[in-house]
């Protein structure tokens, strides 16, 4: 089942800046060959459900490797079955519509 996370991780414990930890998930979330589009606050990634579950797992695990302590994590998670439906398919979307008004 294809699926599209929005995920935030966000280790605690580590001091006020926490770009390297983003960094290091970004690469493992590439390594993974997962299409991802990084945020703001997070970062998209889209491909098949066991996939994407590991690579959240994955970081998790580097995480801690890299000493943090504590890690809290907030997933969203989408799914359809009536149609195949990427990142992009969801932004153009809403921009099509945008131009429409």
């Amino acid at each position: 089942m294809n699926v599209i996370m929005d995920l935030c991780v966000v280790p605690i414990g580590v001091g006020l800046s926490v770009s390297k930890y983003v960094a290091a998930c970004h690469k493992i979330i590439e390594a993974a060959g997962l299409k991802s589009s990084l945020h703001a606050y997070g970062t998209n990634i889209e491909g098949e459900w066991d996939a994407v579950f590991d690579v959240v797992k994955k970081c998790h695990e580097t995480i801690h490797g890299m000493g943090a302590p504590r890690i809290t994590t907030t997933i969203k998670v989408g799914t359809r079955n009536d149609k195949a439906q990427s990142m992009e398919d969801k932004i153009s979307s809403v921009e099509n519509k945008l131009a429409d008004t």
